[in-house]
């Protein structure tokens, strides 16, 4: 029988389009969930997997499949509806899962044949089995997977030109920020795969850079941390010659062995949300925890960076508490903190965050009408009310943020920084001149945007 795969892509999103700029692979992350799902299919499936973002494809040449599964964020949804739409029509069977399936199970069920909630591992072989005899349900509740139940993906069949691998060594976030869901997907409890099947795994992935997708590497607690440890010291006995990037809390720079370990481990690069400069930012997204022991963000930064590993730093705008020149004060904040990357994003309600039954209760969804408009939750369009900033407002604050932050002296200071200290100054250079020069497109792309939906801000 023949499975296939499907990751949806976004056509507003153009820097996932690899085939118009080759710099755009470095920007491209694996669809894990379905290696994942493909590592947990018995042999007797044939399974091909199709990433959207790397082109997408006549799919009335390829096989007809028994099954077709896809996965989708809440900004793929419309995508994967008419990917959907296409097989339905062939008399083929759909399933999907992911983040956006869980949060919006009505809206799914009405386009799909099938609907896995939550983690998959507990729930895929009774869906192919039923699938396969003909008694597909209409949903499956996958609920929070065993770690130790987790197989060794199909990296191998997703070959493609990839600039990283993917892997995922925990799950779950205890911090519950407002506007995050992945509490709501994968829980607050925070579960660990074992070490010994994560570096299985890291010596299957061939690329030699990899992006490790947990939500928060390191965790907060000592008994987190402890594993963190664990796990470098096995990545560094293993020797794999990976180089790695990962998300993690500022708590990071707060264990100078950890961060010998992941230095000498192959940790590049680390993202940290600092989400705010100012506490009152910080309360209402309910992210104190960087706030813990009066630290020093500054201190922190330079504290990983002394390791060689680049940290990049992501902020949000919209917040309630912001006011006009918000834009420039994140910019200086970041640079007073030393960071070296600076991703901003608009403050955006995504299904099954507090931040959306806010919102929608106070009815600052502009842009409800669903689905069409998932289009637009990229986190890259603003798609709200917000208290103090228009929407012309909001988006001159985002341009000015990156005017501020990635002007020309500001990119050759750090890289002169990036020199002295021996951290990447080519990826710093090349990813500072990257965003500066997305300035004139991200001026344009709003223009358009006012001009569509402008009028839908109107109270």
């Amino acid at each position: 029988m023949r499975l296939l795969l499907i990751n949806p892509s976004n056509p507003l999103v153009a820097i996932l389009r690899v085939g118009e700029n080759r710099w755009n692979r470095y920007r491209v992350w694996k669809p894990l969930s379905l290696v994942v799902i493909a590592g947990l299919t018995p042999p007797e499936w044939e399974i091909t997997i199709v990433d959207e973002n790397l082109g997408v494809p006549d799919y009335a040449a390829l096989p007809r499949p028994d099954l077709v599964g896809i996965t989708a964020f809440t900004s793929q949804a419309n995508r994967a509806y008419e990917v959907a739409a296409i097989y339905r029509g062939l008399g083929v069977k759909v399933v999907m899962g992911g983040i956006h399936a869980s949060m919006c199970l009505e809206e799914v069920s009405a386009r799909v044949d099938c609907v896995v909630t939550g983690e998959a591992e507990t729930v895929w072989a009774k869906v192919l089995d039923d699938a396969a005899h003909g008694r597909l349900q209409r949903v499956y509740e996958g609920g929070f997977a065993e770690m130790e139940s987790i197989p060794l993906p199909r990296h191998d069949l997703l070959t493609g030109d990839y600039a990283f691998g993917a892997v995922q060594t925990t799950r779950g976030c205890p911090l519950n920020c407002n506007f995050c869901s992945v509490s709501a997907f994968n829980g607050t409890r925070y579960r660990q795969r074992p070490v010994a099947d994560v570096i299985r795994e890291m010596q299957a992935i061939p690329e030699k850079r990899v992006l490790v997708v947990d939500d928060n590497l390191i965790g907060t607690r000592r008994s987190d941390i402890a594993r963190a440890k664990e796990l470098f010291r096995a990545m560094i006995a293993a020797d794999l010659g990976k180089e790695w990037i990962c998300q993690a809390t500022v708590n990071m720079a707060d264990d100078e062995e950890l961060l010998q370990l992941a230095a000498d481990a192959g940790c590049r690069g680390v993202f940290i949300g600092f989400e705010s400069p100012s506490r009152e930012g910080l309360a209402e997204l309910g992210k104190k925890f960087n706030l813990h022991r009066g630290r020093s963000s500054r201190a922190s930064v330079r504290a990983i960076q002394r390791h060689g590993i680049v940290v990049a730093g992501s902020f949000i705008i919209g917040l309630d508490t912001d006011e006009p020149g918000i834009g420039k004060s994140i910019a200086r904040t970041a640079s007073l903190y030393g960071v070296d990357h600076l991703n901003v994003l608009f403050l955006t309600p995504l299904p099954g965050t507090r931040l959306w039954d806010k919102m929608q209760a106070e009815d600052r969804i502009a842009l409800g009408a669903f689905p069409e408009d998932w289009q637009y939750y990229t986190l890259t369009f603003p798609v709200s009310r917000y208290k103090q900033l228009s929407l012309h407002d909001v988006m001159e604050e985002m341009i000015d943020c990156s005017r501020h932050f990635y002007s020309l002296p500001r990119i050759l200071r750090r890289v002169w920084g990036n020199l002295s200290q021996l951290r990447n100054p080519l990826i710093t250079l090349v990813g500072g001149l990257s965003f500066r020069s997305n300035i004139r497109l991200d001026k344009k792309t709003f223009a358009e945007f006012d001009s569509l939906q402008g009028a839908r801000y109107a109270r």
